[in-house]
């Protein structure tokens, strides 16, 4: 391989099959709707200054959580084409490779790229406001983290038009992933994509961890902060422990494939069981990375709507220490069945199981928050519900697979598919969709649409369980994972049938949730008061949307984890109105991250089809930006001044009365 080397590949552009060709004329159809109405309305400049080159943390959560329900749509359909070519015996929908492509990127994209920038994307939402903070702690550095998000999913998402999609597996497991038995540019896209994406995550550990520490108002000790936020700084902690290794792991793959290096190949003394190890040692950790945050989400959830303070606050910090700490030691039950020896797979198994005790601990404090609460069930509060029972069906079916023995029969069956869809599904998609109603009217104006989300409530959840109840049974009877067919004979037919009809039953109820959105926005009553919920923390003592330095005052009146509600009850508000007003010290916005990402694409494209020297130009690129933005003269911040605090002040008093 040479520095100079541009040989194609075989198929560059992919055009092999009807879908794919469906999925060029809608790239190519909505990438030119885009550029006309944007150049028609000249938003080009609007888009620059206020989005793309934004450093406010409210701004970089939407991008985030807009980014997150694209994905969740392109996941989604993955998972409708592997269900239609499953629902009846034989079929031939999709073919043997495209279904393991399309089985790859599934749950890659449901997972890196959908939760994970959900999940962030609250974060910044919330986090900030919820402490008393004005901003992030690196502000440039969170949005240089969107962007290598961005970057990363982008990169990924294209390998089924360009090239080819990785084929190996979500988990892209060694030596079927290695350049042997998998040439081609496919896997390159994983390890690439991957790999930007997950610095863009690291930075973001690094920076919500130092925000919660260091930025938290005047008396917001670490025992008075809302869940999420807590929720916040321990899946901050594990970030910073975990994806490292991520990182590492995806590099030695790259330098195996295209270096030559002998890494994870069993000839020159390699190991390729080292990769299932580095893998789950990250991978496990990232189950908690999101399903910590979708626990502080409920938390704060249904403490509001069932007006309780929440049972066991103590407890419940406890228990996430402990579930983080557990997190990193359970990683060999994923491969139980690999060959380990039965004393390992018995330490492993009784770690395992262990994490069960702090899960059921805070599963007690939810339901004793609701016992004799005033319970209200708006949408937020129905995702909440809905996770207890069905979170459990995952918790209890976990400490099954537990047992090693047990998991000889289960493991590679559709009982552990069903398994891991009711944790991260019935965990992580719950609380997403909880946080982002809940959340939804502070970020903007307005809530979404009540009607309309309980319909498409109902719908997701019935089809989610109608969808994974029967693959329990079903994996009973023996039909294993990652199959694209069987045969009538197997009996299998009616439930893989049911599953279909279900799986198609939650996508209606996600394109409900769309248009719940789309309606809102244009017939919703606005309502810039900032507390429609009769919230209990921080982040509802402000209007909505807040003003891009979040507080005109800091908080001062912090003496619990309700600070709002307790205020409210005393009659106060959480400002000392007589504390003259001064001018607030901000960041301006930057596009050296955008720049730097657009390089870092670069470099990421030309190692996927080992265009060595525009993938070190790339890289090049990366390195120049940053040293551009360290030794650069220029401003870097300003200061909003005063006059301007108190038209917005103004604004929020005249809401503030219009709403008593």
């Amino acid at each position: 391989m040479g520095l100079f080397n541009f040989k194609m590949p075989e198929h560059f552009i992919i055009m092999n099959n009807p879908l794919i060709i469906g999925a060029w004329i809608s790239i190519i159809l909505v990438s030119v709707g885009i550029v006309f109405f944007v150049t028609k309305y000249k938003k080009w400049g609007y888009l620059w200054r206020e989005w793309f080159t934004t450093v406010d943390h409210k701004k970089i959560g939407v991008m985030y959580i807009l980014a997150a329900l694209l994905m969740l749509f392109r996941g989604g359909f993955d998972a409708i084409l592997m269900r239609t070519q499953l629902a009846l015996p034989d079929l031939k929908v999709l073919d043997a490779q495209h279904y393991n492509e399309i089985f790859t990127t599934h749950g890659t994209v449901m997972i890196l790229f959908m939760a994970m920038p959900f999940i962030i994307g609250l974060m910044n939402v919330a986090v900030p406001l919820q402490i008393g903070a004005r901003d992030v702690a690196f502000p440039v550095l969170n949005a240089a983290s969107f962007w290598l998000f961005f970057v990363g999913a982008m990169i990924f998402n294209i390998s089924f038009v360009v090239g080819g999609s990785p084929d190996a597996g979500w988990t892209n497991y060694v030596p079927l992933a290695g350049s042997d038995l998998t040439p081609g540019v496919g896997i390159n896209y994983y390890l690439w994509g991957l790999q930007i994406a997950g610095i863009g995550t690291l930075a973001t550990g690094v920076n919500f961890f130092v925000t919660i520490l260091k930025m938290r108002a005047p008396g917001m000790t670490l025992l008075r902060m809302p869940m999420f936020t807590w929720s916040t700084l321990i899946t901050s902690i594990i970030i910073i422990f975990a994806f490292p290794v991520l990182t590492v792991t995806l590099a030695m793959l790259t330098f195996d494939r295209l270096f030559g290096a002998h890494f994870f190949t069993i000839d020159a003394g390699g190991m390729p069981m080292m990769w299932a190890n580095l893998f789950w040692i990250w991978g496990h950790p990232e189950v908690y990375i999101v399903i910590l945050p979708a626990f502080g989400i409920f938390s704060d959830v249904i403490s509001t709507f069932a007006r309780k303070r929440l049972f066991g606050y103590n407890a419940m910090v406890i228990s996430m220490v402990a579930i983080s700490g557990l997190s990193f030691i359970v990683w060999v039950h994923h491969f139980f069945t690999m060959g380990n020896g039965p004393w390992i797979n018995s330490v492993f198994s009784i770690t395992t199981m262990a994490i069960a005790i702090p899960t059921g601990v805070k599963v007690f404090n939810w339901l004793f928050t609701m016992y004799k609460g005033r319970i209200e069930t708006p949408a937020p509060m129905l995702w909440s519900l809905a996770f207890i029972p069905n979170f459990l069906i995952g918790g209890v079916t976990g400490v099954m697979l537990a047992s090693a023995p047990a998991d000889y029969q289960y493991h590679n069956s559709y009982f552990l598919v069903s398994h891991f869809h009711y944790v991260l599904i019935g965990g992580t998609v719950f609380g997403c969709l909880a946080g982002m109603y809940y959340w939804w009217p502070k970020i903007f104006d307005f809530k979404i649409n009540e009607r309309i989300s309980k319909w498409a409530f109902w719908l997701f959840v019935v089809g989610f369980n109608l969808c994974f109840v029967p693959m329990y049974l079903v994996g009973l009877q023996g039909m294993p994972r990652r199959v694209y067919t069987y045969g009538e004979h197997m009996g299998w037919t009616t439930w893989n049938f049911v599953e279909t009809i279900g799986a198609y039953l939650m996508g209606v109820g996600f394109m409900l949730i769309v248009w719940a959105i789309i309606y809102s926005i244009l017939h919703e009553k606005r309502d810039r008061s900032g507390d429609p919920w009769n919230g209990r923390t921080l982040e509802w003592a402000i209007s909505s949307p807040p003003p891009h330095y979040n507080f005109s005052r800091m908080p001062s009146r912090v003496t619990s984890a309700d600070p709002f509600w307790d205020a409210k009850k005393r009659g106060e508000t959480m400002f000392d109105e007589n504390e003259p007003l001064k001018p607030i010290h901000m960041p301006n916005n930057d596009g050296m991250p955008i720049v730097l990402s657009g390089f870092m694409f670069i470099a990421g494209f030309g190692f996927v089809f080992e265009w060595l020297l525009i993938g070190f130009i790339g890289l090049l690129g990366v390195i120049g930006s940053m040293i551009w933005r360290s030794f650069k003269d220029y401003d870097a911040d300003h200061y909003v001044q005063v006059d301007e605090i108190e038209r917005d002040q103004a604004e929020l008093k005249a809401a503030l009365e219009g709403r008593s």
